[in-house]
């Protein structure tokens, strides 16, 4: 027996949903018109009959009040201006991008230095870089090379970025963390 998905995938974060026009089933709401006049609390048939003498909707902006405040407007221009704040948002916002770099205890001093150097752009662009060595089989038992193989990086790479997390075992990988700064 197979589960069936619901069919409205646009609706997983979206934020509260608002009642509108005849969605609304309470006997009274606190109404507010389209010019920003309170007209305290009125039957809904009349708030009703009132947005639509305006040609606009009814639209219940805060459900929880008692009794509900409901405002006449015009739903599809709010529905889109919403959408467009929320976008500019998302475009205000500051991706923080990490970047993960894997070596191993064995890890020759060339490509030690190769990776060190990626890290340097990395950490100017303004990234945070994260070093990771991996131990396998009988390498976890000497995990003093791994620290001190991220020492040496950070110590390398300390006047362009300062360290988050400093060389830390967890399982069978060491990871440290480092913040570019300025």
């Amino acid at each position: 027996m197979r589960k069936r998905r619901s069919k409205n995938y646009s609706r997983v974060n979206k934020g509260p949903e608002y009642r509108v026009n005849r969605r609304i089933r309470v006997r009274e709401v606190r109404l507010i018109d389209h010019n920003g006049t309170n007209h305290g609390v009125v039957p809904t048939n009349q708030a009703l009959q009132m947005a639509e003498d305006a040609e606009l909707d009814l639209v219940e902006v805060a459900p929880n009040a008692k009794p509900p405040v409901c405002r006449i407007m015009d739903y599809g221009k709010f529905a889109y201006e919403k959408t467009k704040r929320e976008r500019e948002a998302r475009k205000q916002q500051k991706q923080i991008e990490i970047k993960t770099l894997r070596l191993t205890p064995r890890t020759s001093d060339f490509h030690r230095d190769v990776y060190v150097n990626k890290a340097k752009k990395w950490l100017v662009e303004g990234k945070k870089v994260k070093f990771q060595v991996r131990f396998k089989a009988r390498e976890i038992t000497y995990p003093e090379i791994g620290q001190k193989t991220l020492e040496d990086i950070a110590e390398e790479l300390g006047e362009i970025s300062e360290v988050e997390q400093a060389p830390k075992l967890e399982g069978w990988s060491m990871t440290l963390l480092l913040n570019p700064t300025g």
